[in-house]
């Protein structure tokens, strides 16, 4: 299958500049109904549950407790005809173009915002959550399964924040128990850029840019599907302190330990490592 939308030089430098773009479509309106097919019915299932993959990433996670930012790490491992797709021919074409030839396919995530609860994504950068030792050039294409607007969560960046490093974070509300992270400092918000989307268009933006998604106000879910493309890591002489990520002691690390430590147990190996 070959790439039917690719970026002009106008766009690249876009993105190189200001650390994110918009692009109106990546796939056909039919692709897009057969995609959202698929998310529902993954999310309807809470698919990887057991292996601490879905989880709400905005709340405490608890069984008894309706999630208000339900997420679903690698949906694609459950559901492979999410592989096979115009939308993923076009966005590596896009994503190597803006990171080179060695530009490969790092993983995919979805982030379901709930009729009227849906909550807020708080301003962090994706870098926030990875290793400390090394330095990451890596994007994030993130693709609405129907229009996403101000009412319902849109994506909003504050321009070249991505030529600064990784700032503080922390837990969202302090909690320990919440996956989530948010910035100990907001930047400045009269910087922000909203950007409304059709269903099946996408924003890009880079793994340090500072973003948010709003709570979904509306009447109907808010989907995402994030497709993530990165370069070979290198390394840093010295570490970042991600201090924040070891504070979490949250009910989707447990259920992930728990299922590394069966799945070794089943293989005659000696279980991983609980930290």
């Amino acid at each position: 299958m070959e790439p039917t939308v690719l970026l002009t030089p106008e766009q690249i430098d876009f993105y190189h500049r200001e650390g994110y773009l918009s692009v109106p479509a990546l796939t056909t309106t039919e692709e897009v109904a057969r995609l959202r097919a698929i998310y529902d019915d993954l999310f309807r299932r809470r698919v990887g549950r057991e292996e601490g993959n879905q989880f709400d990433l905005g709340g405490t996670d608890e069984e008894n407790k309706e999630p208000v930012l339900p997420q679903i790490l690698g949906p694609s491992r459950y559901a492979p005809a999410l592989n096979d797709t115009l939308l993923r021919v076009n966005a590596l074409a896009i994503a190597t173009q803006l990171l080179g030839p060695t530009t490969k396919f790092s993983g995919d995530h979805a982030i379901l915002k709930p009729a009227k609860i849906g909550a807020a994504t708080p301003w962090h950068q994706d870098e926030a959550y990875w290793g400390e030792d090394v330095d990451h050039e890596a994007i994030s294409i993130w693709i609405p399964l129907q229009p996403a607007t101000m009412l319902n969560g849109c994506m909003q960046f504050i321009p070249r924040s991505q030529l600064l490093e990784v700032q503080p974070h922390h837990t969202i509300g302090h909690d320990p128990r919440v996956h989530g992270l948010e910035m100990d400092q907001l930047p400045d918000l009269a910087q922000a850029v909203a950007c409304p989307l059709p269903a099946g268009g996408a924003t890009i933006h880079h793994a340090r840019t500072m973003h948010y998604t709003g709570p979904n106000k509306s009447d109907v879910p808010r989907r995402a599907y994030i497709l993530t493309y990165s370069t070979e890591a290198r390394q840093r002489a010295t570490p970042r302190n991600h201090y924040w990520n070891r504070t979490k002691d949250t009910p989707r690390e447990q259920r992930a330990r728990q299922a590394r430590q069966a799945a070794a147990k089943a293989a005659g190996v000696a279980a991983p490592p609980t930290t």
